[in-house]
């Protein structure tokens, strides 16, 4: 391999380039073909997205300056200079954030009757409505804390919203300041104001207005015979990422939980936000009081935590949001259906369990196209209720609140069957939630699990081992995304159903790895990571690569979050240089420099930003006409090559893997959802031509399930 291939000038700074993907997040806001509600939604989502990005990836650049690292990344920038260039790409967003909500979205909602109120706007009986509901349901909650030399500077938490007060005793004159911190857990941002007190005609179907501005206005009940000079909001965001050493699994719960405790409060502030109108003295005193520096000062342009924009999503008004898409059950599984023996729709001796179809071909996947509760819960559901399955062992990674899964497992557990689940609790900002889960499955004589040390468990599969007749059969999972009902409806995903004996095999020896003292080195069919998936992948690209030399024509597909890893960047720019087409689909993180002269000049990347996160990985290797194709957890990221254990899984049967190809060229064809990335870095919307159809490629395959067509 050249050595000029790792140089700096070769990769795209990864910081940078997820900030062009929230960027394109941005952008859906910002497009007026987006329907009211989403547009608030997405703009919700840059928002979040931007927390969790200051939260881990800037605190840790900040602890790198702090601790004196000046080593440089792959594209050659030092810490220092990765933070001072995050700052300047994100001030002119959230500009144009601010500015979308402030002179577009509220004008427009307030045309379809959605009113997203200031103080000043109010009339006399909303005000009287609003100054009432603050006596009586927020003026209790309150605590007002001073700060002067016999109050320290209280401590802020990480992500709250607070309200700075300027007082002024007319007593002595003397200026002083209080903090007031705007509940968040029992009441909404929103506060949601009676319809039938305005004075419009027609009247709103919604009006509300921002709590802390219904603390604000009413500050003097907080501090009784004081002047109230001013009021000034600022939210603040601390470093939240957990440190953890190896440890054996009962240590981990409690240095999880202990972590968690912290994570709440939050470590070092990385961000200060605060209104431009704030006053330079409040300005300084907040920055002298939590210890921040100029570049953690970010001055807005309008509301703070406009992720709270979530809320507006839940209003019932079909007309103002996309489509909802409910998903659908596929064919093969239609009549499969536990719940249909239970209403009687089915004699039980014509029933088809899931096992029998299993046994008959495998089952591709894709959600939510298809619906996630009669295929993969059906799957784990009848495993935890068929008398002949002896065992389930499955992983869990992210998993909604109320969970079937889990209550299957729990289910399987009482009616005695052996049931092994991984928990992985190390799953950032679920940990929580999968501790929770994991003391709930113990209690239930679930065997839990924690992983192996110093890995953390990604990949998504299942293994029900069911005795029949004189042989004992294993059935299994292995998808792109987590167990997790509610993501299931809003992420793109692939999984294959599949009685391979191989692939059972393979799961077999993975779980033995997970939870024993296994040291596979070598699977059947299975890329694991980090034992065979880096050199999996690094000989399916070298081999594409030998094909072209020999002459024959080369093509790689490939669909996954994020691509940053620097050895596999390397080798996809050597088969570039080979002569091989290489066709990526990259929702986010992508540090390869496309189509650049002599370098990838035969590589294309796009981004796909829609209705749904696309979350599936596929690996399509034309391998000189005999098609290679993969579907898996992982990403062609470092993390996923080496410090997670994921799997990927071959699809094998010839149909199933055209059904991948028409997926991905379908991807690939989409003119109104698709970014092209340019050898700069930035992307551009395609947008269809005067003469050709607005091709979706979500909507397409919305259009394409719920028309029975599921095979595209």
């Amino acid at each position: 391999m050249s050595s000029d291939l790792l140089s700096p000038d070769r990769y795209i700074n990864r910081e940078l380039s997820w900030i062009a993907f929230n960027e394109r997040v941005l952008a859906q806001a910002l497009d007026q073909r987006t329907p009211l509600l989403d547009q608030a939604k997405f703009s919700a989502i840059f928002s979040n997205n931007l927390d969790e990005f200051f939260m881990v990836r800037v605190a840790s650049l900040k602890s790198q300056v702090e601790a004196g690292i000046t080593k440089p990344s792959e594209d050659g920038k030092t810490p220092l200079e990765q933070l001072l260039t995050i700052r300047e790409q994100l001030m002119p967003l959230l500009q144009q954030q601010q500015d979308h909500f402030r002179l577009r979205l509220k004008k427009q909602l307030q045309q379809h009757h959605v009113q997203l109120l200031d103080y000043d706007q109010l009339n006399d009986h909303q005000r009287q409505w609003v100054d009432d509901t603050f006596r009586n349901s927020v003026f209790p909650v309150l605590t007002p804390l001073a700060v002067d030399p016999a109050h320290p500077f209280p401590f802020v938490s990480n992500l709250s919203m607070n309200v700075a007060a300027v007082i002024r005793d007319p007593e002595t004159d003397r200026r002083q300041f209080a903090r007031v911190k705007v509940p968040q857990k029992n009441l909404p941002r929103f506060m949601a104001i009676p319809t039938e007190l305005s004075d419009h005609d027609p009247a709103p179907i919604h009006s509300a207005i921002p709590l802390e501005q219904m603390i604000a206005y009413n500050l003097s009940l907080l501090f009784p015979g004081m002047s109230v000079e001013g009021h000034y909001v600022f939210r603040v965001t601390r470093d939240a990422d957990l440190e953890l050493r190896d440890l054996e699994a009962d240590d981990l719960m409690l240095a999880l939980e202990k972590g968690l405790r912290k994570r709440r409060v939050g470590g070092e502030v990385v961000r200060l936000e605060v209104p431009n109108e704030m006053p330079d003295d409040v300005v300084a005193m907040l920055m002298q009081g939590l210890a921040v520096e100029e570049e953690d000062l970010y001055k807005i342009d309008g509301l703070l935590g406009l992720d709270d924009l979530f809320g507006l999503a839940g209003l019932a008004l079909p007309k103002l949001k996309s489509k909802s898409h409910n998903g659908q059950t596929p064919d093969l599984l239609a009549r499969s259906q536990q719940h249909l023996i239970d209403e009687g729709t089915v004699n039980p001796e014509e029933f088809d369990d899931i096992f029998s179809l299993m046994r008959q071909q495998d089952i591709l996947l894709h959600h939510p196209y298809d619906l996630f509760s009669t295929t993969v819960e059906e799957f784990i559901n009848q495993a935890a209720d068929d008398p002949q399955v002896m065992g389930i062992k499955m992983t869990l990674y992210r998993t909604s609140t109320d969970s079937p899964i889990i209550a299957a497992l729990i289910r399987a557990a009482e009616n005695g069957k052996q049931v092994m689940a991984l928990v992985e609790l190390k799953a950032r900002f679920d940990e929580d939630n999968n501790i929770q889960w994991a003391r709930q499955l113990e209690r239930a004589g679930v065997h839990v699990v924690y992983g192996v040390l110093g890995l953390k468990t990604h990949t998504k599969i299942v293994l029900v081992v069911r005795r029949e007749q004189d042989q004992v059969r294993s059935y299994v999972h292995i998808g792109t995304g987590n167990y997790n009902s509610k993501t299931s409806k809003l992420y793109t995903d692939l999984g294959l159903l599949s009685s391979r004996p191989e692939l059972g095999q393979d799961l077999v020896e993975l779980f033995n790895y997970l939870t024993g003292f296994s040291k596979q080195q070598s699977f059947r069919k299975l890329l694991v990571a980090p034992v065979t998936l880096r050199k999996g992948m690094k000989a399916l690209i070298r081999r594409e690569i030998d094909h072209a030399q020999e002459g024959r024509p080369g093509l790689i597909r490939a669909k996954m979050n994020s691509l940053v890893d620097p050895e596999i960047i390397s080798l996809l720019y050597e088969a570039s240089q080979a002569g091989i087409q290489i066709e990526l689909i990259i929702r986010g993180m992508c540090s390869l420099i496309p189509g650049k002269k002599g370098l990838s000049d035969n590589i294309r990347v796009i981004s796909i930003i829609g209705q749904f996160l696309e979350h599936s990985r596929i690996f399509w290797f034309s391998n000189g006409g005999s098609p290679e194709v993969y579907i898996g957890s992982a990403d062609w990221m470092k993390r996923n090559l080496d410090r997670r254990v994921e799997a990927v899984t071959p699809i094998e049967e010839p149909a199933l893997q055209e059904q991948l190809e028409r997926l991905l060229s379908l991807y690939l064809n989409d003119n109104r959802g698709a970014w092209d990335m340019h050898s700069d870095g930035s992307f551009t919307q395609r947008q269809p031509k005067d003469d050709e159809p607005e091709r979706n490629s979500q909507i397409e395959l919305i259009k394409a399930w719920s028309q029975g067509l599921a095979s595209l």
